[in-house]
């Protein structure tokens, strides 16, 4: 049995939406679900939580994207594995939106990241069902639902 070893940080850099301990124990164990999923077996991730304007500055800085989105991701290398970024309000907001609770809005966004920082993409509609598939699959795993 292969032990995975994710070093994972937490920077909340937001105040409007609350973010428990429990959330971040549930969001390392969707990291390191993805990363036994996908072969790797150690790294570094860190996500930090920010505003909607927090994000649409980076989401314009980095992909000339002058909106708010809910997630971005930086991958860095298969050691510090890279950031994902997370706009709580967003997050919150689409949770409301979908209809399913924030947990499971933050544990879908935290696994799509995840799936970035390894290379995936969704520029195609073969590569937004791969996608989909693999993030089903981590959230089954850990007996997360649209509830």
């Amino acid at each position: 049995m292969v032990i995975i070893v994710i070093n994972v940080d937490f920077n909340n850099q937001q105040d409007k939406v609350k973010i428990s301990e429990e959330m971040f124990d549930l969001l390392r164990e969707v990291i390191i679900t993805a990363a036994e999923l996908e072969g790797y077996s150690g790294g570094e991730v860190s996500i930090a939580f920010v505003s909607n304007q927090q994000i649409k500055e980076l989401n314009k800085k980095y992909r000339d994207k002058n909106e708010a989105t809910d997630v971005l991701s930086f991958p860095i290398d298969d050691e510090m594995l890279g950031d994902i970024i997370i706009s709580a309000n967003r997050a919150l907001e689409q949770s409301k939106e979908y209809g399913h609770s924030l947990k499971r809005e933050l544990a879908y966004l935290t696994v799509h990241g995840m799936l970035h920082l390894f290379g995936y993409d969704h520029h195609s509609e073969e590569e937004k069902n791969e996608m989909r598939q693999k993030e089903k699959r981590v959230l089954t795993q850990l007996g997360i639902s649209r509830d």
